[in-house]
């Protein structure tokens, strides 16, 4: 009788623990899979294999991808957030099969052939980490491209166990790739008590929580770049050049350590979440980090977008225009703001300035040093254009950029001048090139600083600003005080005689990939040179519109009397609601003539007097609204606003 009911007893169990386990993991809970297809896939998956160190991320689909059910992986709203969907779109999904980072590893390896297997093992270290560091677990010297076009998990680019197995007490120790993974199948994530039977039953993986995934300094590793710089001749200079550092700049900034880098690129929502599919009884969590990972590259994911057969790529149409819209919208709403001031007009010219605001934790723009903006400026009238600054070419080169580097400007006084925010790098001469390996010294750097960045930061030496913006009072200063993430651009535009109603137009753009930049690498041949070259021309060159701002002003050329002066003239009544008013001379001094100018700058009406009157009297046209009396004698003039 004992027996039978411990037998009892245990067969309740097991056929307990074997219902909550099937039902628990879902490998692919998407639409398109037959319940046969189902089946073939968990027979198929076993756990992670003895000596193997990643999985990769179709692995985690199953949990963290779509649900059928519509109950795990969407917020408050039933809008679906799940995990994989979001990721597989976006750049750092496709870190390994981004065709300008293939063409570029293809080009620095052409300019120096002795460096090949170095350059891309270390290339390789950052856009496709798990096979890169699976590989190096295993004894490899090397991996490179001819390797990872091979290996799945080299092709699965910055996925899951990419971020989520970074051991906690290595982030923000390491810099360019180097990045330290905890090796004993651990998933590390952001919430307490992780249900951990699922995970570890089918995937051989145990989650794990740890705070460490939420900090910035996770980023730290890839986000840190500094190479070994090379001569003409490929001989190695004994120095270091900093290519990037994102993470740095972000340190030397007031978001430091309140708001994380998370916060912008993974969006983080406070409803609560079921985080995984088909298991039974799961809490929700929250908050919730959205995998959007937006940056600033809308260039290259327009681009892979419409080359995904090429490029080996499954990811929908519909989570390409996803992440393109969030990353549009990180751009125009997140990074900067502009404010236009009409500052004065004095002696025939217009003067303006231009203020920029970085909203950003990081220098702007940041990453790549191909990346740069520009403003736009123009002066004109109803009919003319009176000035013009960093007009965009038919070839989507900036008017005024030659093959120098454009220097930084606190002033621009013709329209051959354009600020341009970008940081240059020049070879050991000097002169200015964009092979990475040759970066020896920086010709420039005047990309926006965060707020709160400061030349006495222990991370200055690298973050440096360079050229004539480290001499800018107007660049990071409000007054005195370092650390405003502003930079202000006056402009001084001459009028040459020209006035009345002026529009002024301001704008910043952003170029991810400047026609310059590509110029040396184009000029060699190489399957992925030759690939990308093809699908860049065919691309949407096109550069993003980050802000924009206008101003409006009417301008009446006139000279200013040293001795007719403003209080010694007297216009009355302003408002006239009759049109008639009063001009009233309280000078020793002849008025010979009196001008009417409308608010567009007509001159409407011409009084000349040869005789003195200290009073007259003047009927405005009867057209309602804001006219000008210039108010003349002999070679002096004052101007004088009225109202009908």
């Amino acid at each position: 009788m004992n027996f039978t009911k411990t037998g009892i007893l245990l067969l309740l169990f097991a056929i307990t623990t074997f219902l909550i386990f099937t039902s628990a993991y879902h490998p692919a809970a998407t639409a398109f899979h037959s319940k046969e297809e189902l089946k073939s896939l968990i027979n198929s998956r076993s756990p992670i294999d003895s000596g193997e160190y990643f999985l990769g991320s179709i692995r985690c689909q199953g949990c963290h991808g779509f649900d059928t059910l519509r109950v795990a992986n969407i917020d408050a709203d039933s809008n679906d957030i799940n995990l994989y969907d979001d990721w597989q779109s976006t750049m750092m999904a496709l870190s390994a099969k981004d065709p300008l980072w293939r063409a570029k590893v293809s080009h620095e390896i052409l300019v120096n052939p002795n460096h090949s297997a170095q350059l891309q093992t270390k290339c390789t270290s950052c856009h496709a980490p798990m096979g890169h560091f699976s590989a190096m677990f295993k004894g490899a010297a090397h991996y490179t491209l001819a390797d990872m076009l091979i290996d799945t998990l080299g092709l699965n680019g910055v996925a899951c166990g990419g971020c989520h197995q970074i051991a906690p007490d290595s982030i923000g120790l390491e810099y360019s790739g180097n990045i330290l993974y905890d090796t004993s199948h651990v998933e590390y994530g952001p919430f307490e008590n992780p249900l951990i039977g699922p995970m570890q039953l089918y995937l051989g993986l145990i989650p794990t929580h740890s705070t460490h995934v939420s900090r910035s300094q996770v980023c730290a590793s890839c986000h840190t770049l500094l190479t070994q710089a090379a001569d003409l001749n490929g001989n190695p200079t004994g120095t270091y050049f900093v290519e990037q550092a994102t993470y740095h700049e972000w340190l030397n900034s007031s978001f430091n350590d309140e708001q994380p880098c998370q916060s912008c690129h993974m969006p983080q929502i406070q409803d609560p979440v079921i985080i995984a599919n088909n298991i039974l009884n799961l809490p929700p969590r929250s908050p919730f980090n959205l995998h959007k990972f937006m940056g600033g590259n809308t260039t290259m994911l327009k681009m892979m977008k419409d080359n995904k057969t090429s490029l080996g790529i499954d990811a929908p149409d519909a989570s390409f225009d996803s992440t393109i819209t969030a990353t549009m919208e990180l751009l125009q709403h997140s990074t900067l703001d502009m404010n236009t001031q009409i500052d004065s007009v004095a002696n025939d010219t217009l003067y303006i300035s231009v203020e920029l605001t970085n909203k950003a934790g990081h220098k702007f723009p940041s990453g790549y040093p191909s990346r740069r903006a520009y403003v736009q400026f123009a002066v004109t009238t109803p009919t003319d254009t009176i000035f013009q600054s960093g007009m965009l070419r038919p070839d989507f080169e900036v008017t005024g950029q030659g093959s120098f580097v454009e220097p930084h400007y606190n002033t621009i006084t013709d329209s051959t001048q354009v600020q341009i925010y970008e940081m240059a790098m020049g070879d050991i001469n000097g002169t200015f090139t964009t092979v990475l390996e040759r970066g020896y010294t920086e010709l420039k750097d005047n990309r926006i600083p965060p707020s709160g960045f400061t030349t006495s930061h222990y991370t200055y030496d690298t973050t440096k600003i360079i050229g004539a913006a480290a001499t800018d009072p107007d660049f990071n200063f409000a007054g005195t005080v370092e650390g405003s993430g502003k930079d202000r651009v006056h402009y001084r535009i001459p009028l040459r005689g020209k006035g009345g109603a002026l529009h002024i137009a301001a704008a910043v753009y952003y170029q991810v990939l400047p026609p310059r930049w590509l110029t040396e690498m184009f000029s060699y041949n190489s399957d992925f040179i030759d690939s990308f070259r093809t699908m860049y021309q065919a691309a949407d060159k096109a550069p993003v519109l980050i802000a924009h701002d206008e101003a409006d002003t009417t301008v009446i050329i006139s000279s200013l009397s040293k001795n007719f002066k403003q209080d010694e003239c007297r216009v009355f009544p302003i408002p006239s609601s009759s049109g008639n008013v009063v001009v009233q001379n309280l000078a020793d001094v002849n008025v010979s003539r009196i001008e009417v100018w409308d608010a567009s700058g007509r001159k409407v009406q011409e009084m000349n007097y040869s005789d003195y009157h200290s009073v007259r009297n003047i009927t405005l046209p009867q057209s309602e609204g804001i006219f000008y009396l210039k108010i003349t004698s002999g070679n002096n003039s004052i101007i004088r606003k009225v109202i009908r």
